[in-house]
């Protein structure tokens, strides 16, 4: 379970027009309430009915006494438009808008409300008093239409809420020639974002100060049940287990004000000679648990990743777009089984910072090749360069995602759904074969055009409509996907 995330408690407020029956608005409430129940989604049904100004301040005190920290305002008929925009700004958390459809060809007069009408007032007001709800794709339905509506927008909430209470701790500044994940804190400051800058020095005092934590023999024995034998250095669990505590304290101590926290830290080069390993399998097990740690001090790929983590309810980790197929990979493995072109297909790949949980079974700490070849003896056995988690990525639906904010301060994203396929790497780290339809032209003409970084948050399952709205939610007018043959990119060669 993710201890990281926040849990929404949502209410419901329905509204009536002071000219129309209220009994009808009260009455599909009810009925909405009984359709998320039956789809197991718990809503509290605040009793008092929003007519005016006075019922709004009523209601909105019911709903916060009740502990909601989410919101649906509910058009049971056509709804006082001034009423029902000021339960968004009154109210201090998301709020979404949807709207009843007419039951009956038999009972369109006392039975009408009129709602269809009522939402074009509700989203011009909402517009007007410059506030954001969401409001869905079609906003109109019965209560079982309603329902799943509510449905969609509870991860769109959590990840809200999330937002607004987290705070990015940070250690030591990006490695030498990776000024690509760069990170202006404006960005930050505009999503509610807190940030803690520290230097690589000061995660070093605070770990060495946890040597011999009672704690860490509990965490080795962790460990060693989850990789089992043979698949972890026994002798180096006592220091991975040393960071892991440190890092945990180290949450818990500067949250400050905040309720949820994600790291970006700086893992190579001098990370591993000064701490005697490799710190991937750790930041593996945080992820895995809720908290984000990203790589190379990615500040923007660990917000990346805990956004997919709280639209998904589920761990999450931060890859390269890292190699292409090679062809003859490519014709044996995936042509013809699988509905994709060569460019369709790359490697995504991190020293080994993916959960346990998403890697083959085969998984195992190992050591990183690179920083050997970079930081030890030629021809010499791997001493503290070990500590990576490596394996190939398990076959799974995948969405692949950034929300960055580039050198002259922009916030922009991109979002892209696919997969990763059941081929065998036959490389090193943790890795897999994705795939994305149209990926090719997706990585020159948004990827490059637009001048991303090579980190990308990966979330386990089909999540863009979800990211989407939420980026629409925090006002990000740029957000890039891989579009289809038929709809080229601005700066893709029309003939």
């Amino acid at each position: 379970m993710l201890t990281n995330i926040p849990q929404v408690k949502l209410g419901i407020i329905a509204v009536s027009r002071d000219c129309f029956i209220i009994s009808l608005s009260e009455r599909r409430r009810a009925a909405v309430v009984e359709a998320c129940g039956k789809s197991g989604i718990d809503v509290y049904e605040c009793k008092t009915t929003v007519e005016n100004e006075l019922d709004m301040l009523k209601a909105v005190d019911e709903v916060n006494a009740a502990g909601c920290n989410a919101l649906v305002v509910f058009l049971g008929n056509f709804g006082p438009e001034t009423p029902e925009t000021l339960i968004a700004k009154k109210f201090d958390g998301p709020v979404m808008y949807a709207a009843a459809a007419e039951e009956s060809g038999d009972d369109l007069i006392n039975g009408r409300g009129d709602a269809y009408c009522g939402m074009l007032n509700c989203s011009y007001n909402l517009g007007m008093r410059h506030l954001k709800a969401y409001i869905p794709e079609y906003p109109v339905g019965t209560a079982e239409d309603i329902a799943k509506m509510i449905g969609d927008f509870l991860p769109i909430a959590r990840t809200l809420i999330g937002l607004s209470d987290l705070k990015i701790i940070s250690f030591g500044p990006r490695p030498q020639d990776f000024f690509a994940c760069n990170a202006p804190i404006r960005g930050l400051y505009e999503l509610g974002v807190e940030i803690e800058e520290n230097s690589e020095l000061d995660l070093l005092v605070s770990y060495k100060a946890h040597a011999d934590d009672p704690r860490i023999p509990d965490i080795c024995k962790e460990m060693a049940e989850e990789m089992g034998e043979g698949k972890y250095y026994a002798e180096m669990n006592a220091r991975m287990a040393q960071l892991e505590i440190t890092l945990l304290d180290w949450a818990e101590k500067h949250k400050g004000s905040r309720k949820y926290v994600a790291f970006a830290d700086k893992c190579w080069p001098a990370f591993p000679e000064a701490f005697g390993f490799e710190p991937c399998y750790v930041n593996s097990r945080l992820v895995s648990r809720g908290i984000p740690v990203s790589c190379e001090v990615d500040i923007y790929g660990a917000l990346s990743e805990y956004i997919g983590m709280c639209i998904t309810g589920d761990t999450v980790t931060l890859l390269d777009i890292n190699n292409s197929v090679p062809a003859d990979l490519y014709k044996q493995d995936i042509e013809g089984k699988f509905p994709y072109t060569l460019t369709d297909t790359f490697m995504g790949f991190h020293c080994g910072n993916t959960p346990a949980c998403k890697l083959c079974a085969d998984r195992a700490v190992k050591y990183q090749l690179i920083q050997h070849r970079l930081l030890e003896p030629k021809d010499s056995e791997p001493d503290f360069t070990r500590g990576t988690l490596e394996g190939d990525i398990a076959a799974s639906d995948i969405t692949f995602f950034r929300l960055q904010c580039d050198s002259e301060g922009t916030l922009r994203a991109y979002v892209a759904e696919g997969e990763v396929l059941p081929v065998k790497t036959r490389s090193f780290g943790g890795i897999g074969v994705f795939a994305i339809p149209e990926m090719g032209r997706f990585y020159r003409h948004v990827l490059i055009q637009k001048r991303y970084p090579h980190h990308g948050a990966v979330a386990f399952s089909h999540c863009g409509n979800a990211i989407f709205e939420l980026l629409k939610m925090l006002g990000i007018e740029d957000v890039a996907y891989n579009q289809p043959k038929t709809l080229p990119y601005p700066t893709e060669r029309p003939f």
